[in-house]
């Protein structure tokens, strides 16, 4: 059985919650939106267990501390950083998923230092041709929030994703995921989704990235997405590009062994010197 360990973590006056598994490299795999652990599935595949998969609880979610007002992804990325200091980590391999491939993609242009490779599931389309489609649809989440409250805007946002029997689905792969997204649901619609919206991040920003970049999206994931990988692919030239058959942007979730094959793959391929400790 691997070693499982949870830790609070001091970051900038806050604490985060890490959950370490395994040995090897270090894996930071930064959490997405509302769903605390959706990586869980992921880093419970064989294909990762040559590597030592650090999952962040990001401010406002389960064992960290409260978000004070809306946290933008630049605080997220700083976050980041404090984080592999105080695991003294001086570089990592970086997973981002859907809002956290924001927080990833900042990060490795922030400090390029840090990230030894970059992998991007399914980046959020805040940027891309359509995202004005993407913003009528948060805002109108965002009313509804605002009427019905943080609870009821998430159920209706699940079952939008899900269907009505989102509760069973989510709880079946990720157990106690529901107590976490009903309790937290205000951080993601009060903090996260504003955060996001106000991301400020082009082509400029993009070309000081360094590590090589993987890009992992989902064939039925939506137009939206579509249009992210082209612009990942304008972006960052040297961005590998997989695409898992039959996956939407649920594919943590619902693929996890294809992903985490596609990954581990891409993560051996450039090897991480000396475990990451110690180099800035």
């Amino acid at each position: 059985m691997q070693n499982i360990d949870t830790t609070p973590v001091p970051v900038d006056g806050a604490r985060i919650e890490v959950i370490a598994e395994g040995a090897g490299a270090p894996v930071l795999l930064i959490q997405t939106a509302l769903l605390a652990d959706e990586f869980l599935p992921l880093c419970r595949e064989p294909a990762l267990a040559g590597f030592r998969r650090l999952r962040s609880h990001r401010r406002g979610y389960a064992g960290s501390s409260a978000v004070g007002g809306v946290h933008p992804i630049t605080g997220e990325a700083a976050d980041c950083v404090s984080l592999l200091d105080a695991l003294d980590i001086g570089r990592a391999h970086v997973v981002g998923l859907s809002y956290s491939a924001a927080i990833a993609m900042q990060l490795a242009a922030d400090a390029p230092g840090r990230v030894h490779s970059l992998s991007l599931l399914d980046a959020p389309p805040v940027h891309v041709a359509s995202s004005a489609a993407f913003r009528a649809a948060n805002a109108e989440l965002a009313r509804h929030r605002a009427v019905h409250g943080p609870v009821a805007a998430l159920d209706r946002f699940q079952t939008l994703l899900l269907g009505p029997g989102w509760r069973c689905e989510v709880e079946r792969v990720v157990p106690g995921a529901v107590a976490q997204m009903t309790r937290d649901a205000a951080t993601f619609f009060d903090s996260d989704a504003a955060a996001l919206l106000s991301w400020s991040f082009g082509a400029a920003d993009a070309a000081r990235i360094r590590a090589p970049v993987l890009y992992v999206g989902g064939s039925a994931s939506g137009r939206w997405f579509d249009e992210v990988r082209g612009l990942v692919r304008d972006w960052i030239p040297h961005a590998e590009i997989r695409t898992i058959e039959g996956a939407d942007h649920n594919l943590a979730l619902t693929h996890a062994a294809d992903v985490a094959r596609v990954l581990a793959d891409f993560l051996t391929r450039h090897p991480l010197p000396g475990g990451g400790r110690g180099v800035r």
